[in-house]
């Protein structure tokens, strides 16, 4: 089995499989916008939202505030039997209630549009009930493959659960580009289907050496689970804050112009591209790590970890929104324009894509900082600063919509400011908790990735100015749109690094030990 001690090494193998899985992404949205109407689309994303919400809410809280902390302290102490006592019986009862749920969902499934889109009607409307029925039984599958992963990454275990998505999206693919053509959007459907139980299966085959500790029991006496089951109930509120804000945004977004969904969900893509791969792959990565040290006591090492951490995120992901905001018309173009995706379409995207950038750093602190109270088994703090957020993002989305022209880039400023603001609630109360949190080393990290951030947005807008000025004559279209965004790219990237090196900032060290990883190459069984 595939396991890493040091969670920067970890973190650099996750990534190379996430950034696989977000190339893929990206040509199964792109398939999408090219083979599909924008109702085709709309009607999709929107069939995606409740299954999406069931699995965050039973199973993504679950994993990260309960299952992974309890597990492994019962893994830390040698009580190996005794985390599989209440592992089995915390998967039973979870994948016991995913079936009911999925069941209901289906016979259910025309009650569903007045929440996800109140404003579809008509064939947009039957489209999306027929879609989200097709995919309810993927929420299942999707759920147990979920909870395999959390056993294998409490045994540091990071291969396989970071290969499954790629397995997925793979699918996904083969159902457009194979059936798209002869059963429209619903070939794409099946895919999606297809796709978890692979994913599922995947988990499977590598927790092998583990399942001989696998009992079909509903023990729920044991301490273990009931500790599990105390932790999930409101982490499945404070980690899902991102999934009912899309909800939320998905909701009123159906009330505008056609296509409104679909930009603000490729504009999402994007944005997901550097949380992907960066925050999730670190967080994923820290968080065991984090867990054993808060179970022995051992919070000094805790607040390095966790400072690490959150500083190495601040430093991919700013100069990521800096890129993305210099770059947004011609990397929209290059990635889904053609087909059914029109200039319009791509403006549309693009314009959403600003407001979703300015709180890109702060959606990917908030994937590490509830994760440190969950290593404290606090559940309720993040729980309350996540009803907050939502109840903010509520309060803009109106706001915007009522208050300003700016139509759905508005719902993605809402979604924006909602996390800046849930990061600043969340750091402040952990600082308080913990007696601080290394925070004068974040704040001057943050601070140089910020001014190496901007200097290399100033560069990277020239070269991208001066290089279409140049190559227009000789190039055009996706091929131009290609060299300039590659160049920029290039250059962003050399400037950002020269940057950070003159600002001596130490987060280039964490860059290096990553690449050493990759070029050792990393042991798998």
């Amino acid at each position: 089995m595939a396991q890493s001690k040091n969670p920067a090494r970890a973190a650099g193998m996750i990534m190379i499989l996430i950034l696989l899985s977000r190339v893929l992404g990206f040509v199964r949205e792109t398939l999408m916008g090219r083979l599909f109407s924008r109702m085709e689309t709309d009607a999709f994303f929107a069939a995606f939202v409740i299954p999406d919400l069931m699995y965050y809410l039973l199973v993504g809280g679950a994993l990260s505030a309960a299952f992974i902390p309890v597990f492994s302290g019962y893994l830390s102490k040698g009580e190996e039997k005794e985390a599989w006592e209440a592992g089995s019986t915390f998967i039973n009862t979870t994948v016991s209630a995913l079936i009911i749920l999925t069941i209901l969902g289906m016979i259910f499934s025309p009650l569903l549009p007045a929440i996800v889109a109140p404003g579809f009607e008509g064939e947009k409307l039957s489209l999306l009930i027929r879609l989200t029925r097709m995919m309810f039984p993927a929420v299942c599958f999707t759920a147990m493959a979920g909870l395999l992963m959390g056993v294998l990454h409490s045994y540091q275990h990071f291969f396989a659960p970071a290969l499954g998505p790629n397995i997925y999206n793979i699918f996904i693919i083969a159902g457009a580009a194979l059936l798209g053509r002869q059963y429209g959007v619903g070939g794409m459907a099946v895919g999606v289907v297809v796709g978890a139980v692979s994913n599922f299966l995947t988990q499977l085959i590598f927790l092998k050496k583990k399942r001989q500790f696998y009992r079909p029991i509903f023990n729920w006496s044991h301490p273990g689970f009931r500790r599990m089951l105390a932790l999930m109930l409101p982490a499945v509120i404070g980690l899902s804050v991102t999934q009912i804000n899309l909800a939320v945004n998905n909701a009123l977004a159906s009330e505008l112009a056609e296509g409104s969904i679909t930009a603000l969900r490729f504009a999402n893509r994007l944005i997901q591209l550097p949380l992907g791969i960066f925050a999730t792959a670190i967080s994923t990565a820290f968080f065991p790590t984090m867990t054993r040290q808060a179970a022995s006591g051992d919070m000094t090492s805790f607040k390095d970890t966790f400072a690490r951490s959150l500083r190495f995120i601040f430093f991919i992901t700013l100069p990521s929104a800096v890129g993305l905001i210099v770059l947004r018309q011609p990397i929209v173009a290059l990635l889904f324009e053609g087909g059914a995706f029109t200039a319009e379409h791509t403006a549309a995207t693009a314009y959403a894509l600003v407001f979703y950038s300015v709180g890109l750093a702060a959606h990917a602190a908030i994937q590490i900082i509830p994760r440190a109270f969950y290593a404290l088994q606090d559940t309720i703090t993040p729980m309350f600063v996540g009803i907050g957020a939502v109840v903010i993002n509520i309060v803009l989305n109106f706001a915007f919509l009522k208050f300003s022209n700016l139509a759905h880039g508005g719902l993605a400023l809402a979604f924006s400011i909602s996390g800046i603001l849930n990061m600043l609630v969340a750091m402040w109360l952990l600082r308080r908790k913990l007696n601080g949190i290394n925070g004068r080393g974040i704040v001057i990290s943050f601070m140089k990735s910020l001014i190496a951030s901007v200097i290399m947005g100033f560069g990277t807008y020239l070269a991208y100015r001066f290089s279409r000025q140049i190559l227009q004559p000789f190039f055009t279209g996706r091929m131009l749109d290609l060299i300039v965004v590659g160049l920029g790219v290039v250059t962003g990237i050399l400037l950002f690094l020269v940057a950070a090196y003159l600002l001596k900032m130490q987060e280039l060290k964490l860059v290096a030990s990553m690449v050493k990883r990759r070029g050792k190459g990393s042991k798998q069984a």
